[in-house]
């Protein structure tokens, strides 16, 4: 995987930064709540604006950097992220917190999109081999933020977003150095394209299967520390072995059960674990030991299908695969943004045990979704290229933008 023309290794770079602000956050969820009074469904919105922002700007995204070119939608990605997370961090309310958090989502979106789209077109090797650099990238970041923002947080709740800040900006000037100049690509994208893109079976079937597992998803990230009862260090800690083992699955199991029992059927059995293990902590939502557990297998089952769907979404339908990237991401980040506050909600006013419940009927729900697309997504595994090398030179250093990705 390292050997990579040197502007996809700064991409990848900055995408291990980029996802390492994700983790950073979930340490101090309950901090946060505590020193300023907020209820966890309050709190849990610091996920829910920065999706639903980063969703409905996932329309933009390529019709930016079919303009501009790839390297200054990176760029402006970055600067974004920078100035929110810091502005997040000297906030002296929650509202402030989530506003900014808000603004976060859209440079993540300007950056996200645009760096999958191009280290699939750009990256030697095949677009499984591709997205498994991609996803590699995902988990190590995944994995650090926690782990970070435990220690950060620590010190003051403050602290994981000025770290944000200051990790992004060392990525923002290795995209300067190390990421040659990019032209514009030979056709706009317009902002209906996404949209237009939906029309296909498969990919809007892929983005629902997206959208109703991230109810799953968000409810063991954004809800999990509060029945914990744990600091910052140790939550930490927890999601960080949940993180590594997402890193060691979606680059090395996900690849091999993918050639042994088809990436559809990978993804339903990777899916149908993580309800399980969801059911599993709505059963025993009052054992920290079985939550820490369930936690950290987790990891693996998410693993397993992040790397497949995001697949599956680059080869779902025949359009560009900015456009592709963009219309999934955002039906699964518009669509799943109410998942955090909806978490935190239901554990107040009904009970801790019920958000696990919901988030495991959610995944088992967009099993069946996934499931309904069989025979337009019947192609992933037949296609010549699966697997196979992509046609890019030993030398080839071009960086396309996600506009003719």
């Amino acid at each position: 995987m390292l050997r990579q023309p040197k502007a996809v290794l700064a991409v990848a770079f900055a995408c291990v930064i980029a996802f390492m602000g994700i983790g950073l956050v979930d340490p101090i969820l309950k901090p946060i709540a505590d020193e300023l009074g907020a209820s966890p469904s309050q709190v849990s919105l610091l996920f829910t604006s920065y999706m639903a922002i980063m969703g409905v700007a996932m329309l933009i995204t390529g019709a930016v950097s079919s303009r501009v070119g790839a390297k200054r939608t990176l760029l402006a990605g970055l600067v974004i992220i920078i100035i929110g997370a810091g502005m997040a961090g000297l906030s002296h309310g929650v509202t402030g917190i989530i506003a900014w958090r808000a603004a976060w989502g859209l440079g993540n979106a300007l950056f996200i999109a645009t760096a999958l789209a191009t280290i699939v077109q750009s990256a030697k090797g095949s677009v499984a081999q591709a997205i498994i650099l991609y996803e590699a990238a995902l988990g190590v970041g995944i994995a650090a933020g926690p782990l970070v923002g435990g220690v950060l947080g620590n010190l003051s709740w403050r602290g994981p977003f000025f770290g944000v800040s200051v990790l992004m900006f060392v990525a923002l000037v290795a995209t300067v150095f190390m990421l040659p100049a990019t032209p514009r690509a030979p056709r706009k994208t317009s902002l209906a394209d996404p949209i237009l893109a939906l029309r296909h079976r498969g990919l809007l079937m892929t983005g629902l299967t997206a959208l109703l597992y991230n109810f799953g998803f968000f409810t063991l990230l954004a809800f999990t520390p509060f029945p914990l009862n744990l600091g910052a260090i140790p939550v930490g800690f927890i999601f960080f072995g949940w993180g590594v083992l997402l890193a060691i699955t979606s680059v090395f199991l996900a690849p091999r059960l993918q050639r042994r029992f088809g990436t559809l059927t990978s993804i339903t059995v990777a899916l149908l674990g993580f309800a399980v293990l969801l059911a599993i902590m709505a059963l025993f939502t009052d054992s920290r030991l079985v939550l820490i557990v369930c936690v950290v297998l987790a990891g693996g089952c998410l693993g397993v299908n992040n790397t497949l769907i995001t697949e599956t979404v680059m080869k779902a339908a025949p359009v560009e695969r900015g456009v592709a990237s963009a219309a999934y991401s955002f039906v699964r980040f518009s669509g799943g943004a109410v998942a955090p506050w909806l978490a935190g909600k239901l554990g107040e006013e009904i009970n801790p045990h019920v958000p696990f419940w919901v988030g495991a009927a959610a995944v088992v729900l967009a099993v069946l979704a996934l499931n309904l697309a069989r025979r337009p997504l019947a192609h992933i595994d037949q296609e010549p290229e699966h697997g196979a090398p992509a046609e890019h030179s030993e030398d080839e250093a071009e960086f396309v933008t996600a506009g003719d990705a």
